[in-house]
């Protein structure tokens, strides 16, 4: 009996605010419409990432949460309208234009999401295949297209709910001198990423280093505002762009070659045997594989030096590779050593020399020595 008089109650009420039902109806298909929808995006992107194109993965995975999010929003709106409809309730009124603003927001943040997806999936392709990219120019042009979408969908949006566009953009025409002097250093940072990414003295990868402030690292991230640079200590910093335009900044990330600039030393009594030294170090040079024979290698005696007789060498490897160059330059310095010693001559250090001119005798106990006149005693 009384499962019986809740059934009929229940049925009364239907019958009195069929709205009710209509509003379970339509949260019912919004639901089933999104995890059908959630579903066959999924099956879609398993699918189109085996693909060798970029834009269709891209393309399903920036729709997933966007679509989710329009389709709540049509259905609660659509609910809320018959809700309207039936209570006759002032604020009711307003779900249209916040349905409208919402389905915007959903848009632009699809287009958002697909544009940043692209551009990852252009860059671990190109990365895969070896395929030379612009990195710089890349992401330029991707915060370039989501600000410009950004930028569409608020003035949309404003229209929608009843501003005037025209009346904002005069008021922007007149508002910047106010913001511009407001801001003057955010926009001088804006206007030194813009000068960065035509002039293009560095890219994202490169290792820069400036011989007028203390910046040296890589490059790893060029935004609008900030560059951060990533130190070889692995610590972070982060450069106004604006500084870009005041100091100098060096990239030996695009060096040609490397170079290598040693001076050596042999002894004064290895004189004779500095003409062949310096020749065979020259032959060794201009043999090795490592070294750049285009870029004239230049092997010289150069200085009589306190203590020793100098020659210099210098050349220029065909790697740029930090940890190359240095294998290159200690395979140098070995063949250097061999050839100094193949010629029976030793490398100098300081020294100093004694002349006693009379002879020293020195005793031990018992036993006296005496050094012949002139005998060098060197520490």
């Amino acid at each position: 009996m009384e499962t019986g008089k809740i059934l009929q109650t229940l049925t009364g009420f239907l019958g009195e605010h069929s709205w009710v039902g209509q509003v379970f109806i339509v949260v019912f298909v919004a639901l089933l419409v999104d995890f059908l929808q959630r579903r066959l995006l999924n099956r879609l992107y398993a699918k189109f990432q085996t693909t060798e194109r970029y834009w269709d993965d891209a393309l399903v995975d920036a729709l997933k949460k966007p679509l989710s999010v329009l389709i709540w929003v049509l259905g609660i709106g659509f609910a809320a309208s018959i809700v309207g409809q039936e209570t006759e309730a002032v604020i009711f009124a307003a779900v249209q234009p916040i349905r409208d603003t919402a389905v915007i927001a959903a848009l632009a943040w699809f287009m958002v999401r697909l544009i940043r997806r692209a551009e990852v999936n252009m860059i671990a392709r190109r990365e895969a295949t070896g395929e030379s990219y612009d990195r710089t120019t890349m992401d330029a042009i991707s915060k370039l297209l989501r600000l410009s979408v950004i930028i569409t969908a608020i003035l949309v949006a404003m229209q929608t709910l009843g501003f005037s566009v025209a009346g904002i953009l005069a008021f922007g025409g007149i508002g910047g001198v106010a913001v511009g002097f407001a801001a003057q250093d955010l926009l001088a940072n804006f206007f030194g990423a813009v000068m960065i990414h035509l002039d293009r003295p560095f890219e994202v990868g490169d290792w820069i280093r400036s011989p007028d402030r203390d910046i040296e690292g890589t490059v790893e991230e060029i935004g609008w505002r900030l560059t951060r640079i990533r130190r070889f200590d692995k610590r972070p910093l982060y450069v106004p762009n604006s500084a870009f335009t005041k100091i100098a900044v060096e990239n030996p990330s695009r060096m040609h070659n490397r170079r290598i600039k040693e001076t050596m030393g042999i002894r004064y009594d290895d004189a004779n045997k500095m003409g062949k030294i310096v020749q065979d170090v020259e032959k060794m040079l201009r043999e090795h594989p490592e070294i750049d024979t285009k870029q004239l290698p230049l092997v010289n005696f150069d200085t009589f030096a306190p203590c020793s007789l100098n020659f210099f060498i210098y050349a220029f490897t065909k790697t740029t590779d930090w940890a190359k160059y240095h294998q290159v330059k200690q395979d140098v310095l070995l063949g250097i050593l061999e050839i100094i010693a193949s010629h029976g001559a030793q490398l100098a250090f300081p020294t100093s020399t004694v002349h006693v001119p009379n002879g020293l005798a020195i005793g031990h106990g018992t036993v006296e020595q005496r050094a012949e006149p002139h005998e060098r005693l060197a520490r």
